[in-house]
């Protein structure tokens, strides 16, 4: 009984080991995107769908997220958030049995909204397609606030200022280098009003790789201690080929950084 137990383990293991979120992002973009719209926030829809009456994107059928919501986390969520692993075997076999057989009253989505929605058409998947849109619906919300937040890369002494180089090249991105230090009352004051804004972090997010140095522990990258004032915090903007093209010492508001952010975006 025991072998049987650690062969079905061992089966099961080794058929979901190779799912993957951005497979099953490719499978839904490809058989499910063009039905079902992107991401539009809870806040909107709520307006949408309570206050407008559908008036506004008028849905005829739920977006990405409302369907990664109703699946993971909704009040008819399928299965245990306490145990993933039986989690994803059930939402997979939902997926399956739902998709191919879609019915109105089966559906795990807010039936407080279900009037607004149009028959849906069956759709034949195979089980690998199954497991990996599992993946892409239980790691969607991970995935997409990962997304919201800038990739910032604290400089330690074992940093590699060619790797970083190569990076910014290969992304077509500048680099910010943000000098600052754990003392540093108004670097605080900026990373808590400015640098955590989802605006702020969307416009950095594209066109710049964030370095975050503490000038206390390390020394600047790229000769850029050579023209460092000593005032933290301070923003260098350096090319993808090494080269400083702006300084701006000292914290800003937020319509400032943003004016800061495109005229180095505009010299691109």
């Amino acid at each position: 009984m025991f072998k049987k137990g650690l062969l079905l383990t061992l089966l099961l293991f080794l058929t979901h080991i190779n799912a993957s979120y951005l497979e099953g992002k490719k499978i839904f973009e490809n058989k499910c995107s063009s039905c079902h719209g992107k991401y539009i926030s809870i806040k909107n829809l709520k307006i949408n769908f309570f206050e407008q009456d559908n008036k506004i994107y008028k849905l005829t059928v739920p977006t990405v997220n409302m369907l990664a919501y109703a699946i993971v986390d909704g009040p008819k969520r399928i299965g245990d958030p306490e145990d993933k692993e039986m989690q994803e075997i059930e939402i997979e076999e939902y997926l399956k049995d739902y998709l191919e057989e879609p019915d109105i009253s089966n559906t795990i989505c807010d039936p407080i909204i279900i009037k607004y929605y149009e028959k849906k058409e069956a759709i034949k998947i195979t089980d690998d397609e199954a497991l990996n849109l599992t993946h892409f619906f239980m790691e969607y919300k991970k995935n997409r606030l990962s997304k919201s937040k800038p990739k910032i890369t604290e400089l330690n002494k074992f940093y590699d200022e060619n790797k970083i180089l190569d990076e910014a090249k290969k992304s077509n991105k500048k680099l910010i280098v943000y000098a600052t230090s754990k003392s540093c009352y108004f670097c605080k004051k900026m990373e808590r009003d400015v640098l955590s804004l989802k605006e702020i972090q969307k416009r950095m997010n594209k066109d710049f790789i964030f370095l975050k140095v503490d000038v206390d522990e390390i020394n600047l990258p790229f000769n850029l201690k050579k023209h460092f004032k000593g005032m933290t915090p301070t923003f260098f903007f350096v090319s993808k080929n090494k080269e400083l093209e702006n300084i701006y010492p000292g914290a800003w508001l937020k319509d400032d950084f943003i004016t800061i952010l495109q005229e180095n975006i505009d010299e691109k």
